[in-house]
């Protein structure tokens, strides 16, 4: 795939766009700035910094991306971590929050002591916030999940870290937190449409992955893409299905990775496999090859797409598929709820019956499915591709460069 440039953004975005960039990056021309999250691969936020990294480097900012170590203890506790920030019961222990910060201890060498800006991604890296030295540096916390209702205990341990930067991004204003003192700001994230995962295929490529897995392009089937992740919900998506073949012969595929920072991933991912050979017509896709491609065919391929989410961050995978033309029936809840606009580009369920509910409404439709998915991709043009972050990240830098001033010049 051909390196992609900014002004490649133009016909979906518009050049004014590009051109207030360009203006806000001259304000930061040469600041350097290091991004530091848990992975490089699987998830979004790998995702995410795999096609911004270049788009800042392209418009005069000096970026890198740095990864933190860990051992399996380390991310399993971190998993824990960030299931309760979500609000879900789990077990948290003393231990883990001393083990926390010895990997902190630890990862402080991978600071950049000459940023002039440091972002820290979800909590994994967050505690090295403590060992920030350089006066003039700015930090900011990324944060890509829904803490609204964080348990206690983890967020009263790290609420005095995030205190240590000089500001929080979070993808919507409902993950916000008002015992913050820091500035907090609301930037939704991206999708790229030029990556493998969302360019457009030509119809031998969707064959050849569909092919390979035993589909045809001309059959109909239901799809979930997710990681194997208990607030991904995928066993409720099976009793969904079960409900819905009472009433359509279609298959179910769920297409999920592990990620490197995701030790529990293969046990839910056993656990789901477990229940789904219980199941006929339930296809189970783990770690495809090319992941990105046969997600891709798949997506654009199905005849309806569910999210059945539980607790979810913001849920990339849901703008992955309604910039597919499909409508997608998500659970009503964190970011979700912000990207469908229900029974507008696509619906959200609280429950595994309203997912089958609706799953029956569009396979019975496709006229329907048609038009909301329309709606959906124009909603997804508008507001969650990579150019509308970019800009939104460049105003965060100057509003933590310039602190307190409450116009920044851009016109110098």
């Amino acid at each position: 795939m051909k390196k992609v440039k900014l002004e490649d953004y133009i016909p979906l975005v518009g050049e004014a766009t590009i051109e207030e960039i360009k203006l806000l990056a001259q304000q930061l021309k040469g600041a350097r700035i290091q991004h530091i999250n848990s992975t490089k691969t699987g998830g979004g936020v790998a995702e995410i910094l795999n096609q911004l990294v270049p788009l800042m480097n392209e418009i005069g900012l000096e970026v890198e991306w740095d990864v933190i170590e860990g051992t399996e203890e380390f991310f399993d506790l971190t998993k824990s971590f960030h299931v309760a920030l979500h609000g879900a019961r789990t077990r948290i222990t003393q231990k883990m929050f001393q083990i926390y910060k010895k990997m902190q201890v630890v990862n402080q060498e991978k600071i950049d002591k000459n940023a002039d800006f440091v972002i820290l991604h979800d909590p994994q890296p967050l505690g090295l916030s403590e060992f920030r030295q350089r006066e003039k540096s700015k930090w900011i916390w990324c944060c890509h999940i829904d803490i609204s209702e964080a348990d206690t205990r983890v967020w009263r341990f790290l609420s005095p870290l995030v205190d240590l930067v000089d500001g929080a991004i979070f993808h919507i204003p409902q993950f916000t937190k008002a015992d913050l003192d820091i500035p907090q700001y609301v930037m939704p994230p991206f999708i790229d449409p030029f990556s493998d995962k969302n360019r457009d295929l030509r119809e031998s490529e969707i064959y050849k992955f569909l092919k390979k897995y035993g589909f045809s392009t001309d059959e109909r089937f239901i799809l979930q893409v997710s990681r194997f992740d208990k607030l991904k919900d995928p066993l409720g998506a099976l009793q969904a299905f079960k409900i819905v073949q009472k009433s359509f012969n279609v298959p179910f595929v769920y297409i999920g990775n592990f990620a490197p920072d995701d030790p529990p991933g293969k046990r839910v991912y056993e656990e789901f496999v477990q229940e789904a050979n219980k199941i006929p017509g339930v296809k189970v896709i783990a770690n495809p090859d090319p992941n990105d491609l046969v997600v891709n065919a798949f997506q654009r391929s199905a005849s309806v797409v569910l999210q059945k989410s539980i607790r979810e961050g913001f849920g990339l995978v849901v703008t992955e598929a309604m910039w597919k033309k499909q409508a997608v029936i998500g659970g009503d809840t964190g970011g979700i709820r912000y990207q469908i606009v229900d029974e507008a580009t696509g619906f959200l369920v609280n429950t595994v019956e309203g997912a089958a509910f609706w799953t029956r409404q569009l396979l019975s439709n496709p006229k329907l499915a048609t038009l909301l998915g329309e709606q959906a991709y124009d909603r997804v043009r508008a507001n969650f591709l990579p150019p509308h972050y970019l800009r939104h990240l460049l105003c965060v830098l100057l509003s933590a460069k310039h602190p307190g001033r409450g116009v920044t010049c851009l016109n110098k």
